[in-house]
């Protein structure tokens, strides 16, 4: 079969409206992939850090429950189903209670660095040894004291 000159125009045609729209299908895809990244990011700017006004003294053994809590905080709160985990020190001498989240939007791996912040923001603002500290950031929070607690 030969083509005419008007059956080539339309060919050419063709071509230039699907390069368009494979374009626009390319932008479109690297935009969604774009703002999905970004909103992945997590927000550490800190909304509030509270200090409970007790204090503990070096060599207390809540600071050893203390740092158990925190350190398990970090751990299992990103790989819980919703960023949500609420846990106590296995210590009898001095129990440390604990809770932790994330906002959904955020990965796995971002909620642990999110986590990470919102406890040196508690040890940086609260610079003395508390009882009792609540970080809250855009995109988690963290609390632990001496006494049981329900956020």
């Amino acid at each position: 079969m030969i083509a005419t000159n008007r059956d080539k125009s339309s060919l050419i045609e063709d071509k230039k409206k699907m390069g368009f729209g494979t374009k626009c299908v390319a932008i479109a895809i690297g935009l969604l992939w774009q703002w999905g990244v970004a909103e992945c990011i997590p927000n550490t700017n800190i909304i509030n850090v509270l200090c409970n006004s007790g204090v503990y003294t070096s060599g207390d053994p809540f600071g050893i429950s203390l740092s158990y809590v925190l350190g398990d905080l970090e751990k299992e709160t990103p790989t819980q189903k919703n960023y949500e985990y609420h846990n106590i020190s296995p210590y009898p001498n001095a129990y440390a209670y604990g809770h932790a989240s994330c906002n959904l939007n955020i990965t796995s791996s971002d909620c642990k660095t999110c986590l990470g912040a919102a406890k040196t923001a508690l040890f940086s603002t609260c610079q003395t040894p508390r009882i009792g500290a609540r970080s809250v950031l855009h995109h988690c929070t963290i609390r632990y004291e001496q006494y049981p607690f329900d956020d």
